[in-house]
């Protein structure tokens, strides 16, 4: 499979934000989002084999732990990436897998953990999200939304009440787009909603939705990689 990288840091995001967690950024996406953070994922990379990419994760996480699978979007390699999750789920990993839903996920193994990003309005990539996907979600899993303005959180609040979100998976997530290119300040002037506002959004509306804030990008340089 084509990797871009594999590093050990912090979750940044989603309710496991602050754990111990092995990243496994394979590279390519068939969208081009407007505040994507992961161009450089997009082209390059090494080829692996299985055993090169499971030896990695052990090396840096030899007592089990945390893997997440990310891009990229990691289902544009389905065929290397489901035997990946396999082996890891059957060496006592707990495994995330960071994708948009663009592609199906009928074939990932149950056990894993979905975050699934659905693309608001001025993500660039709209209306991408397959809904039959909503049919693959189990209980555990998490559904994120980037979100820029208000028109972006109507849209995102719409879509979890029309689907019924909150009794589908264990939690709804939205967060605050961060500029791509910030560098520099470890703080919120970077993101592009104010996190106050998207606050006070969510508790005027009653969405069944947590603020999530990348966290890594408040401990970190936001443009460092590897983190």
């Amino acid at each position: 499979m084509q990797i871009t990288e594999i590093y050990k840091s912090l979750q940044g995001e989603s309710t496991y934000a602050g754990l111990p967690c092995v990243f496994v950024r394979l590279t390519g996406c068939n969208l081009r989002c407007s505040w994507c953070d992961s161009e450089f994922s997009f082209y390059g990379g090494r080829k692996m084999t299985l055993p090169e990419v499971l030896g990695k994760v052990a090396r840096l996480s030899p007592r089990g732990g945390l893997v997440e699978i990310t891009g990229g979007e990691p289902m544009l390699q389905e065929r290397e990436v489901i035997p990946l999750m396999e082996q890891l789920l059957d060496a006592d990993y707990k495994i995330l897998l960071e994708t948009s839903g663009e592609r199906l996920l009928a074939r990932v193994p149950k056990q894993v953990i979905k975050i699934v990003d659905v693309k608001c309005p001025h993500s660039g990539a709209p209306d991408t999200f397959a809904l039959g996907n909503l049919q693959a979600l189990e209980n555990h899993d998490e559904l994120k939304f980037v979100l820029s303005d208000r028109s972006d959180y109507e849209f995102a609040r719409d879509f979890v009440l029309r689907h019924d979100l909150a009794e589908r998976v264990h939690a709804i997530l939205f967060s605050p787009a961060f500029e791509k290119t910030a560098s520099g300040a470890r703080d919120i002037s970077h993101c592009l909603l104010d996190p106050q506002e998207l606050a006070q959004w969510i508790l005027a509306d009653d969405v069944p939705a947590r603020l999530n804030l990348q966290i890594h990008k408040l401990i970190w340089d936001p443009a460092a990689k590897g983190v």
